[in-house]
């Protein structure tokens, strides 16, 4: 469900070792790869997938095992609505948004059994109409059911998805794997939004680092009061993963910001100070960043 950055590289790769896949998708992306299929580039082996299955219309696909849910979050509710037509008993909807609290938005539209929580730190973006950009080597994705087991049909899933050279894995604890996650995507995409151009410019500037630990330490003070199982260094493991991106990766909110579209900042530094206010917590720089960049969160 929505075949952007993420969605087209998962669904790309796994199409291409054989699974069967339908992308959801519009516009010009979509009659491109209707028109000569979807190409993912990548430093470990580009994919192309002929013959695409893709639609705008979930209803011509039918009920499916697993929906990895891949939208914006300004988008979540319209599309959890149009996943309807596609869920039989046991299928699986794996958010793998940007954020802390998509599945439980998923949840309250299509029923507790079919909500499942994901994330992935694969930095991909969509290069032009049927055409996916894999930057770096990170293929990994984790999800994982809410009790922490590993039902068998996350099992099956996982298996696919190593079948096909992805990076898999089940999380026994996938709410302290989002927030680590979230953290991370929301203090870097915040601060590059607001001061620079790349991770190679955060990277390389010790002001800009800093202000990426000082970020990040303020939501993660707001993680630990909400219950998240957080490390004492997660803010230097954190850099250390801000160091592992290309240096002219970008982060999915500055290229949206780049292209004049709405920006997901109230899943970001906006969602960090809403919910520290809540709990009494001060950010005072998630605030301020919030500020900065408040004027184009509509595009």
């Amino acid at each position: 469900m929505g075949t952007g950055g993420l969605g087209g590289f998962f669904g790309g790769w796994l199409a291409a070792a054989g699974e069967d896949v339908t992308f959801i998708a519009r516009g010009t992306h979509l009659e491109a790869m209707r028109e000569n299929g979807l190409t993912v580039t990548s430093k470990l082996g580009d994919r192309h997938v002929r013959n695409v299955q893709a639609t705008d219309d979930p209803i011509d696909v039918g009920p499916v095992d697993i929906i990895l849910f891949c939208v914006k979050n300004y988008s979540l509710e319209d599309a959890a609505e149009k996943c309807l037509p596609l869920l039989k008993p046991n299928t699986a909807i794996i958010s793998v948004l940007n954020g802390i609290d998509a599945a439980e938005r998923i949840e309250a539209i299509v029923g507790l059994k079919h909500a499942v929580s994901g994330v992935t730190l694969v930095p991909s973006n969509i290069a032009g109409p049927g055409e996916i950009a894999h930057q770096g080597e990170n293929t990994g994705i984790v999800f994982g059911e809410l009790d922490g087991k590993a039902s068998p049909r996350l099992m099956k899933f996982r298996d696919a998805c190593r079948d096909a050279g992805l990076d898999a894995q089940i999380s026994p604890d996938i709410t302290s794997a989002i927030w680590f996650k979230f953290i991370g995507w929301s203090s870097s995409s915040s601060v590059i939004c607001a001061n620079c151009g790349s991770f190679g410019e955060l990277q390389s500037d010790p002001a800009l680092i800093q202000l990426f630990r000082d970020t990040a330490a303020e939501a993660i003070r707001v993680g630990r009061a909400s219950g998240a199982s957080l490390p004492d260094d997660l803010v230097e493991k954190l850099v250390d993963v801000i160091h592992s991106f290309p240096p002219e990766a970008k982060p999915s909110m500055l290229v949206d910001l780049e292209q004049n579209k709405p920006i997901e900042l109230d899943s970001a530094c906006g969602a960090v100070t809403k919910l520290g206010e809540a709990l009494s917590i001060e950010t005072p720089i998630n605030r301020a960043l919030y500020a900065q960049l408040a004027s184009r969160i509509d595009g």
